[in-house]
């Protein structure tokens, strides 16, 4: 799902809001969260999962086209682990076959 798509889907779902409105909170909790974890800080919304950051140490990778090394620096990277509850409802959708 895109975020437009999500956008039209909360839109659909709440007709008294104008899609305006809907567009700004969506755009507005995507902003927070990316400036919160650019701060090193954890985000975390309940039933859903959270969002914190992993520290890759410097290591030396390979340039896919040619294969030679390429010294690849150390860097934080975004990591999402899905909540208990997010969980078990993909399972149950899979099992369900939707």
């Amino acid at each position: 799902m895109t975020r437009s798509e999500l956008i039209e889907r909360m839109s659909l779902r709440h007709p008294e809001l104008p899609i305006q409105d809907v567009e700004l909170a969506v755009k507005g909790i995507i902003e927070r969260m990316s400036r919160s974890l650019s701060r090193g800080q954890r985000v975390e919304v309940r039933g859903f999962g959270s969002f914190s950051l992993a520290h890759r140490e410097p290591r030396v990778g390979r340039n896919p086209r040619t294969g030679e090394p390429v010294v690849l620096g150390s860097k934080y990277v975004p990591r999402f682990k899905a909540g208990k509850a997010l969980r078990d409802a993909v399972d149950d959708a899979r099992k369900r076959g939707e």
